[in-house]
Formats: structure tokens, C-alpha cells, sequence
């Protein structure tokens, strides 16, 4: 064999060698980013379903803000928003929002909230009982419909913390989950 074909060879085994590692790199990045976010305290993650804890007193003597925003994502055409921008809680009671949505489209489609809670170090004392963010919304051309959240602020969060910000995004899943609208609506 030449010189030049060894080298060949050689170099084709490395850029496998790199693609190999590149491939089992990406699949490491999201546990790593979790266990990056979970260590600093970052991105404000809630529940991916509805909490189960015990009943909490109300704590009457300290009020909480909450904020509500709503965004779509850049392909979502729906119409998206609280009926509320903010309320006030107190620790460990139950609370209720409602958020609209409305599909002005053509065709039926199917979204998926997603939320998010700001300052991050808040989400663990958010705890939400029902949210439409557990389940995909598949809704027809022109129908609209109340999404509530139903929240407990809990009694543990920290007494520096004033304000909370619940915000949500809701992507369009359409291509992802073809719709099946349901007839009970």
C-alpha cells in the first residue's frame, strides 16, 4: 500500500471517529442541560403534570402576584391569551385562570402549551392541579375555547419572592399529531 493511501485511510477513521462522537454528544446534551438547570437553579421548568400534594393552609397574612403572558410560537397562527394579566394570591390557596385560545385558521390543529415559570427558583413552589398544558388542544376552523389553570402557590416559597410570572407558549403540533377533532364540542 502507498503512503497516500494509508493517510487515506487514516484520516477517513478519524472523521468517523468525530462524527460517531458528535451523534453520542447531541443525544448527551438534554439530560446534561437538565442536570445543568437543576444544579443552578435555572429555566423555571413546572410539572410536566398535576400536583398531588396534600391540602395547604392559607396563609392569609402574605400576598403573592402572579403574572400571566402568553406567547405562540413563531408558526402558531391561533389567537392566544389570559383573560387576567395578574392577580393576587395568597400562599395556599387554590386559584383559577382562564386562558383563551381561538383557531382562526382553515384547518383543523392541534397545540401544545408549554410552560414556564419566572424567577426559576419559584417553580418549585408553583404547583399546578389542572392545566391545559397536560394535555394537546385540537381544535376546528373558527372555534374558540377556555383553558383554565387551577394553582396552589405554596406556603414554602421563599418570603423574598413578590412576584411570580407564569408564562406559556403554545406551539403549533399539527404535522407532529394530525388532529382528530372531537365531536363534544
Amino acid at each position: 500500500m502507498s503512503d497516500g493511501t494509508i493517510e487515506t485511510r487514516k484520516l477517513v477513521t478519524r472523521l468517523l471517529l468525530v462524527v460517531v462522537a458528535m451523534f453520542a454528544f447531541g443525544f448527551a446534551l438534554v439530560p446534561m442541560y437538565n442536570v445543568l438547570c437543576k444544579t443552578l437553579g435555572i429555566n423555571g421548568k413546572t410539572a410536566g403534570s398535576a400536583y398531588q400534594g396534600a391540602s395547604q393552609q392559607v396563609d392569609d397574612t402574605r400576598k403573592v402576584k402572579v403574572d400571566f403572558v402568553a406567547n405562540n410560537n413563531v408558526d402558531m397562527v391561533w389567537e392566544f391569551h389570559p383573560e387576567g394579566e395578574m392577580i393576587t394570591v395568597h400562599p395556599g390557596a387554590v386559584n383559577q385562570m382562564l386562558f383563551v385560545a381561538q383557531n382562526p385558521s382553515d384547518r383543523v390543529m392541534t397545540a401544545q402549551a408549554v410552560p414556564s415559570i419566572a424567577p426559576s427558583e419559584a417553580a418549585k413552589y408553583f404547583h399546578k392541579t389542572e392545566c391545559f398544558c397536560f394535555t394537546q388542544q385540537v381544535l376546528k376552523p373558527g372555534e374558540r375555547i377556555e383553558m383554565p389553570v387551577r394553582f396552589i402557590v405554596d406556603r414554602d416559597l421563599p418570603k423574598d419572592i413578590h412576584r411570580i410570572t407564569l408564562a406559556y407558549t403554545l406551539f403549533d403540533i399539527t404535522a407532529r399529531k394530525p388532529p382528530v377533532a372531537s365531536n363534544d364540542r
